[in-house]
C-alpha cells in the first residue's frame, strides 16, 4: 500500500506540473502582440518579438520536459526498490494462449522535442556531390577509353605551367596484409620484417628518401624484436620526416563488414602503440586495398585529429567522371552535418590499381617501364612486354621526358598543381637490390628534370602528408582546410567494380562463420573491457587492489589485438587462403576464451557481498563459463547446469547501458526446478525439452526460460532449487508435424506433446503486440498483424538459391557474378515442423536439409516483445557453385528505395538502380537493413555482416552462405569450400509511422503557434523523409539491434563443498543512460610499461534517431536529455576524480580538464573522455 501511495502522488505530481506549466505558457502567449486581421501580414518589429516569444514558449517547454523527466526517475526508483509481493503467475486465456500479466511498475516514454528535430534534416547547403544522386545519373557505360581503357584520353599545353612549376611527390610504399595468401607471422618472418629492417639502413643513406608504412600490427611486432639503438634510429626518421606511418591503425581495415566499434579499437590500439614507443601521431589516412569504402572511416579520422585522407579501390566509372570533372579531391563530409564539423580533405587515386604501372600516369605500358624492381633478370617483368631500363646519363633525357609526360597527364586531372605519385605495391622493398633499384634510378631522374628550369618541375620522393601539406600551401589553406573551389562530397563509395561487371559484392557474405564470430568477439570484448574497469576502480577504492588479478589486463590487450587483426580487408572479408583462415579462427577463440576469463573475474569481485572475502584462484575459478567451443570452426555448446540437494546460483551479466527486462535460458538436469530471486522470491519460468534434431531431445537436459530484470551494465543474481512441480515451473507445449516423413518423435512425460503428419493449414503464434502467421505447408513466416489492427501485413519469407555464370568468370570469394535472377530453394523433401508455445516465449522450427530455421516470439513487455527473434543454421557443405539467400516480401510500398547500415553507425539511403546488373545492387549489412512507406517501416537486424539488397518493391533479400568452387581472378587463387555450419540471427522489427512526426501536444502546441504566423513554406514538412539523403533508426531499432547484438551472459557458480559466499546484485550505474546514449568503451588505458593505468577511455555514442515511429505506450522505458550527462553523479559508488575531453584516440587533449563533470554530446557524434574513477 505504501508504494501505491507513493505513485499515486508522484503521478498527481506530474500531472500538476504539466498543467501549471501549460498555464504559465499560455498566459506568457497572450501578452504578444496582437495579431494583424489581415492574413498575418505584420510588420517585421512584430514578427521578430512574435518570433522571440515563440522561443521562450519553445524554452518552457523544454524546461517543463525535464522537470517531468525528474519526476518520472524517481517513480521509478520508487517502484525498483519497492519490495512487493511475488508477480503473479501468467495463465491461460480462453482461446488457448499465454496471458502474462503486466509488470507492476510503470514504462515512461520521455523524448525531447528538440531531440526529435535532428532527424528531420534540411540545415545547411547540400554537398555539390552526393553520391546517391551521383550513381543516378552516371551512365556507367564502360566505354574504351585508349590506354587508359577505364577513362579517356587526356591532353595538356607544354605552357599550362609557365605561371606555376609542377610539384610532384613520390612516395615509396609497401602494402603489407596482415594475412592474405599466407598467415601474418608467415608474411612477418618471410617477407615483413626484411622490409623494415631494410628501411632502417636504406633511408638513412640519403636524407631525400621516404618511406610510407600504414600497419601497426606488423610494426609492433617487429619493434618488439629489434634493438635499441634501431629503435633510435628509428625515431630520428620518423622525426625528421623521411619515415611516415599513415592512419595509424592495428591494420588497414576493411570497410563494409566492419563494426564502428572495431574500427575505433584498432584505431586506438594503433594510435595508443605510436604514442608510447614513436611519439608520432598520424596526420594523414591512407586505404589503398579495401574494397569499396564506408564515409564511417572519414568521420573517425577526422575524430582522431587527421587532416587529409586517400582511398583507391572506387568503381571505375566514378573514377571516371570525378577525373573529368577535377573532382577527384574533395572535402568529404557526414551526411548530418549542416556545415564542416565533420570535413576531412581526402584524394581519390584515379586509375585501375596502386601498383607501379597504374600511378605515374594514364598509360600503365609505359609507368611500368618505371617500376625498377622489373629491371630485366629479376623475378618479374612487364605484362606490356617493354621492360624497364636503367637510367644513365645517356638515356636519361629521354627517359625523364617519358615520365614527365604521364606526370603532366596525371596532374591535369587534379585542381593543383601539386601531383601525388605512390611508388609500391604488395610487399615491395622486401631486398635491399629493390631500395637501391628505385632510389638510385628515381633520383637520377629527378636531379635532371630538377636542373631544367624551361620543364617548370621539381621532383622529390615525398611522404603522404608531405603532399598534402605542399597542397594547402599552394591552394593557401591551413592543413585540412576546404581549398578555394574544391568540391565537398557526402556520401559512401560502394559498391565496388573494378571492370566490367565485376562486382565485388559477394564478399560481403562470405565466410558467414567467422563474420558471426568477430561480432561474439566484440561483444564479449566490449563488456570485459567495462567489467574490469569497474572492478579495479571499486578494488582500487577499497584498498584491495593488490588481490584483484591485474594480469587480466594482458588478456584484453591481446584480444584487442586480435580482434583489430580480424578487421584485416583479407580477414573479416572472407577472402584468404583457408590455412589463413584458420589461424584467424584460432586466434579468435583463444582470445574468446580469455574475455570469458576477465568477465568471470570481473564479475566473481563485484557481485560478492563482503569483498574482503574475495581471493583470486586461476584453478578453481568462482564462476564458469556461459558456454564453450570445442575448436574454432564449432559452435558453442551452452553450459549445463546440475542440480542437486543445494542451491546454484547464476549470476548474469546486462552488457547494456540499458536496464533490460529479458528472458534468459539457462540449461539444467532436471525438469523439477524452482527460481528465485536474489530476494528469495519465486519466479515464474517455462520448461522445456532441448532438441537436438527436428524429433529428438537430448536426454536429461532441459530450457529453463526465465523472465528477469537486469541493471544497466550491472549483474543480476538467481537462485536455482531442485523441486517438485510447483506452480511457478510452466512446461512449453510442442506441436511436431512430420509432412509424411517417417520419423519417430521423443516424447517426455513432463511435456504435452503432440505429433501430427500434416498441417496444410496456416497457424499463428502470439503475444501481447502480434500475431504472427507461418505457412503450414512450409513453416515459414507469412504475415503479422497488430493485436489493436484487423488487417494482417504480409511479411512472407522465401529462402532462393543462385548460380554463378558458366562463362570464364564466375563467382568467388570477392566477387558476386549470379548465372541469372535467384530460384526458389526446393527441398527433396517437405520439412518437419515444430511449434512450441509457453507463458514467455513461443516458436516455430522448420526443419530443412540445408537450414534449419527458427523463429521466436517472446511474450514479453518492451522491447524483447515488439520484434521477431530468427535464427537460420545453414549447411550447404554439399553445394557446388550455389548460394543461399533469404527473401523477405512485404507490401510495403518502398519505391525503389531501402536503406543499410554502415558499420552500426550511421543509415545510408540506397536506390535499386535497374541500369545496373542484379550483383551491383548489393550493399553491405553490417547491423541492419530497412524499407519503409507513408505507414510503415520493416527493419531486418542482423548479428553478422551480410550481403543485402531491396531487388523489388517491398522486398529485402540477404545472402546467408556462398560454396564456390573456383578463384574469381582477384590474387587469392582459391574458391570457397571450407564452409561450416554457420548460425546467422536476426530480429525482424515491423513499425508504425505516426500521424505526426512531432512527439508530443506541448510540442505541436508551439509549432500551432508558429504556424499561424509564419508563412507555410517555412515550416519543414515531415513528408519528405525518403527524398533526403539521411535516415535513422527509430530509439525501438537502435535498443532492438543492442539487444540482438549485446546478449546478457549468464554464468553459474562452481560447484563447491564450501557454503558460497552472499552474492548482491551489481548496479554500476545510478540511472540508466538516456536511450539515446551508447557507452560504446570504458576502456583501461595502458601506462608507459603496458601495464594498466588508473585512467580509462570512456567512449560515447549520441545515436540520430528518427521520432516519427509509434513508441509511447510500447512497455519500454526511454528518455532523452538533449546530449546532456551528468557524468559526476552516473557512477554508482565511485567518484570521477578526473575528466577530459579528448580526440578520439586521446592522442589530443581537447579542453583542459574540468571540475565539472558535466558533458554535451552533438547528434550522432562520438565523444571521447579521458577518465579516472576513484
Amino acid at each position: 500500500m505504501k508504494l501505491k501511495k507513493q505513485v499515486t502522488v508522484c503521478g498527481a505530481a506530474i500531472f500538476c506540473v504539466a498543467v501549471f506549466s501549460l498555464y504559465l505558457m499560455l498566459d506568457r502567449v497572450q501578452h504578444d502582440p496582437a495579431r494583424h486581421q489581415n492574413g498575418g501580414n505584420f510588420p517585421r518589429s512584430q514578427i521578430s518579438v512574435l518570433q522571440n516569444r515563440i522561443e521562450q514558449l519553445e524554452q518552457l517547454l523544454e524546461e517543463n520536459h525535464e522537470i517531468i523527466s525528474h519526476i518520472k526517475d524517481s517513480v521509478l526508483e520508487l517502484t525498483a526498490n519497492a519490495e512487493g509481493p511475488p508477480a503473479l503467475l501468467p495463465y491461460h486465456t480462453a482461446n488457448g494462449s499465454w496471458a502474462v500479466l503486466p509488470e507492476p511498475r510503470p514504462s515512461f516514454f520521455s523524448v525531447s522535442p528538440q531531440d526529435c528535430q535532428f532527424a528531420l534534416g534540411g540545415r545547411g547547403q547540400k554537398p555539390e556531390l552526393q553520391m546517391l544522386t551521383v550513381s543516378e545519373n552516371l551512365p556507367f557505360d564502360n566505354v574504351e577509353g585508349g590506354v587508359w581503357r577505364q577513362g579517356f584520353d587526356i591532353s595538356y599545353s607544354p605552357n599550362d605551367w609557365d605561371a606555376e612549376d609542377l610539384q610532384v611527390f613520390v612516395v615509396p610504399h609497401s602494402h603489407n596484409d596482415p594475412g592474405w595468401i599466407k598467415t601474418f607471422d608467415k608474411y612477418y618472418m618471410e617477407q615483413t620484417q626484411h622490409i623494415l629492417n631494410s628501411m632502417v639502413s636504406k633511408l638513412q643513406e640519403d636524407p631525400r628518401r621516404r618511406f610510407l608504412w600504414a600497419e601497426v600490427s606488423f610494426f609492433a611486432k617487429w619493434w618488439d624484436n629489434i634493438s635499441a639503438q634501431k629503435k633510435a634510429a628509428v625515431r630520428r626518421l620518423v622525426g625528421n620526416g623521411q619515415l611516415e606511418i599513415a592512419t595509424g591503425g592495428w591494420v588497414m581495415p576493411d570497410e563494409a563488414n566492419s563494426h564502428y566499434f572495431a574500427l575505433i579499437d584498432q584505431l586506438i590500439e594503433g594510435h595508443q602503440w605510436l604514442e608510447r614507443n614513436l611519439g608520432a601521431p598520424p596526420r594523414s589516412g591512407w586505404a589503398v586495398d579495401p574494397f569499396g569504402y564506408s564515409s564511417t572511416m572519414p568521420y573517425l579520422l577526422r575524430r582522431a585529429n587527421l587532416t587529409s585522407m586517400l582511398i583507391q579501390r572506387v568503381h571505375y566509372a566514378i573514377k571516371k567522371h570525378f577525373a573529368a570533372t577535377h573532382s577527384l579531391e574533395f572535402m568529404w563530409r557526414q551526411m548530418w552535418d549542416p556545415d564542416s564539423g565533420t570535413d576531412i580533405f581526402c584524394h581519390m587515386m584515379p586509375f585501375y590499381s596502386y601498383d607501379v604501372p597504374h600511378t605515374c600516369g594514364p598509360d600503365p605500358k609505359i609507368c611500368c617501364q618505371f617500376d625498377f624492381k622489373r629491371l630485366p633478370g629479376g623475378r618479374i617483368n612487364c605484362p606490356w612486354k617493354v621492360p624497364p631500363r636503367a637510367i644513365t646519363e645517356a638515356n636519361v633525357a629521354d627517359r625523364a621526358a617519358l615520365l614527365l609526360d604521364q606526370y603532366r597527364k596525371k596532374s591535369r586531372l587534379f585542381r593543383s598543381n601539386v601531383l601525388l605519385v605512390p611508388l609500391g605495391d604488395d610487399f615491395r622493398y622486401d631486398k635491399p637490390q629493390e631500395w637501391d633499384a628505385q632510389f638510385f634510378n628515381y633520383q637520377r631522374l629527378f636531379d635532371f628534370l630538377n636542373s631544367r628550369p624551361e620543364l617548370h618541375v621539381q621532383a622529390q620522393f615525398g611522404t603522404l602528408s608531405e603532399y598534402f601539406d605542399a597542397l594547402y600551401k599552394r591552394t593557401g589553406v591551413e592543413p585540412g582546410a576546404r581549398p578555394p573551389g574544391f568540391p565537398v562530397l557526402s556520401g559512401d563509395f560502394f559498391s565496388y567494380a573494378d571492370r566490367e561487371d565485376h562486382y565485388w559484392t559477394g564478399y560481403f557474405t562470405s565466410r558467414p562463420f567467422y563474420k558471426s564470430l568477430d561480432r561474439v568477439l566484440e561483444a564479449h570484448l566490449r563488456g570485459a573491457e567495462v567489467l574490469y574497469s569497474l572492478a579495479v576502480a571499486h578494488a582500487r577504492r577499497s584498498g584491495l587492489a593488490g588481490q584483484y588479478p591485474l594480469s587480466d589486463f594482458a588478456l584484453l590487450t591481446e584480444a584487442r589485438r586480435t580482434l583489430g587483426l580480424f578487421q584485416h580487408h583479407d580477414a573479416i572479408t572472407g577472402t584468404a587462403k583457408e590455412a589463413v583462415v584458420v589461424d584467424y579462427g584460432v586466434r579468435l577463440l583463444r582470445s574468446l576464451v580469455s574475455l570469458k576469463q576477465v568477465i568471470i573475474n570481473a564479475a566473481h569481485y563485484l557481485v560478492l557481498g563482503d569483498k574482503e572475502t574475495y581471493g583470486f584462484d586461476p584453478g578453481t575459478p568462482f564462476l564458469q563459463m556461459d558456454d564453450s567451443r570445442l575448436s574454432h570452426d564449432a559452435l558453442p555448446e551452452r553450459t549445463v547446469i546440475q542440480l542437486d540437494s543445494s542451491p546454484r546460483f547464476v549470476v548474469l551479466f546486462n552488457p547494456l547501458e540499458q536496464e533490460r527486462l529479458s528472458v534468459v535460458t539457462l540449461l539444467v538436469n532436471s525438469p523439477r526446478v524452482r527460481v528465485l530471486s536474489e530476494e528469495g522470491q519465486p519466479l515464474s519460468v517455462q520448461i522445456s525439452m532441448h532438441w537436438s534434431s527436428a524429433t529428438n531431445v537430448v536426454p536429461d537436459v532441459y530450457q529453463v526460460s526465465v523472465p528477469i530484470r537486469l541493471p544497466a551494465l550491472g549483474l543480476g543474481v538467481l537462485q536455482l532449487q531442485p523441486d517438485l512441480d510447483g506452480p511457478y515451473t510452466l512446461p512449453s507445449s510442442v506441436r511436431v508435424y512430420l509432412n509424411g516423413v517417417k520419423l519417430s518423435v521423443s516424447r517426455q512425460t513432463a511435456f504435452p506433446l503432440r505429433v501430427m503428419d500434416s498441417s496444410t493449414s496456416d497457424f499463428a503464434i502470439s503475444n501481447r503486440y502480434m500475431q504472427v502467421w507461418f505457412s503450414g505447408l512450409t513453416g515459414l513466416l507469412k504475415s503479422i498483424r497488430r493485436v489493436d489492427e484487423e488487417q494482417e501485413q504480409q511479411v512472407e519469407v522465401k529462402v532462393l538459391i543462385y548460380g554463378t555464370r558458366t562463362s570464364k568468370d564466375k563467382s568467388g570469394a570477392y566477387l558476386f557474378l549470379p548465372d541469372s535472377e535467384a530460384k526458389p530453394y526446393v527441398p527433396k523433401k517437405p520439412p518437419v515442423l515444430r511449434v512450441t508455445e509457453g507463458p514467455f516465449f513461443s516458436e516455430v522450427a522448420a526443419y530443412y536439409e540445408h537450414f534449419h530455421q527458427v523463429v521466436r516470439l517472446y511474450n514479453l513487455p518492451g522491447v524483447e516483445g515488439l520484434s521477431l527473434d530468427m535464427a537460420f543454421l545453414v549447411d550447404i557443405r554439399d553445394y557446388v557453385n550455389k548460394e543461399l539467400a533469404l527473401r523477405i516480401h512485404t507490401d510495403i510500398d518502398s519505391q525503389g528505395t531501402f536503406f543499410t547500415d554502415l558499420n552500426g553507425f550511421q543509415v545510408q539511403p540506397r536506390r535499386y538502380l535497374k541500369k545496373l546488373p542484379l550483383q551491383a545492387n548489393f550493399y553491405p549489412m553490417p547491423v541492419m537493413a530497412y524499407i519503409q512507406d507513408g505507414q510503415r517501416r520493416l527493419t531486418l537486424h542482423t548479428a553478422q555482416a551480410l550481403g543485402v539488397s531491396s531487388l523489388a518493391d517491398g522486398q529485402l533479400e540477404v545472402i546467408l552462405d556462398r560454396r564456390l568452387m573456383q578463384d574469381d581472378n582477384r590474387g587469392l587463387g582459391q574458391g570457397l569450400k571450407d564452409n561450416k555450419i554457420t548460425c546467422n540471427r536476426f530480429r525482424l522489427l515491423l513499425e508504425r509511422r505516426t500521424v505526426s512526426q512531432e512527439p508530443g501536444f506541448f510540442s505541436k502546441l508551439a509549432t500551432m503557434f508558429r504556424g499561424l504566423i509564419f508563412s507555410s513554406n517555412t515550416i519543414r514538412s515531415p513528408k519528405v523523409q525518403d527524398e533526403r539523403s539521411t535516415s535513422y533508426p527509430s530509439l525501438l531499432s537502435h535498443l532492438t539491434s543492442m539487444y540482438l547484438n549485446t546478449p546478457p551472459l549468464a554464468l553459474p557458480v562452481a560447484k563447491r563443498q564450501a557454503t558460497s559466499p552472499a552474492l548482491r546484485s551489481f548496479h554500476p550505474l545510478a540511472s540508466p543512460l538516456p536511450c539515446d546514449f551508447h557507452l560504446l568503451n570504458l576502456r583501461t588505458l595502458a601506462a608507459e610499461d603496458t601495464s594498466p593505468s588508473a585512467d580509462a577511455a570512456l567512449i560515447l555514442h549520441r545515436k540520430g534517431f528518427d521520432c516519427g515511429l509509434e513508441a509511447k505506450n510500447l512497455g519500454f522505458n526511454c528518455t532523452t536529455s538533449q546530449g546532456k550527462l551528468a557524468l559526476g553523479s552516473l557512477f554508482h559508488g565511485l567518484d570521477v576524480v578526473f575528466l577530459q575531453p579528448t580526440s578520439l584516440t586521446l592522442l589530443y587533449p581537447l579542453a583542459s580538464p574540468s571540475n565539472s563533470t558535466d558533458i554535451f554530446v552533438e547528434p550522432m557524434e562520438i565523444g571521447t573522455f579521458r577518465l579516472r574513477l576513484g
